[in-house]
């Protein structure tokens, strides 16, 4: 179990991750990146979760990126809606990084996709934040 003071730092310190790949697929959006909006958006929500599990927990968070076995870990309560969404969005992280699945991908992630995709990533994260409060 960790010091409150070092919890509270770890904590900082993955929430300051997460904002910084928010903000990175803002602009791949702006740059007409879509994959990688998804990418980073899926790091994001990934970074915050573990953000959580460590708020929650005070343990260091497992090296995964399955956003549904964080959720499980943290403790958290998410519509059904948003359980789906983030089954989706890990999808993401594992496929863009193979280069068979980053020519397929490249085809079929839009503009229309990508926007949807960090609206509901920046949804999850301000319900994420609640729990961090």
């Amino acid at each position: 179990m960790k010091s409150n003071s070092k919890k509270k730092q770890d904590v900082l310190e993955w929430i300051k991750l997460s904002d910084y790949d928010l903000e990175a697929a803002r602009a791949m959006q702006r740059a007409g990146k879509y994959l990688y909006v998804l990418f980073c958006c899926q790091q994001a929500v990934e970074k915050r979760l573990k953000a959580v599990v460590i708020n929650t927990t005070g343990e260091f968070p497992p090296k995964t990126h399955d956003l549904i076995r964080l959720i499980e870990l943290a403790k958290i309560d998410l519509t059904a809606r948003q359980q789906l969404f983030l089954r989706k969005l890990t999808a993401y992280y594992i496929e863009t990084r193979y280069p068979e699945e980053v020519r397929e991908l490249s085809k079929k992630v839009t503009k229309i996709l990508a926007s949807v995709y960090l609206k509901d990533s920046e949804e999850v994260i301000k319900c994420i934040d609640q729990l961090l409060k």
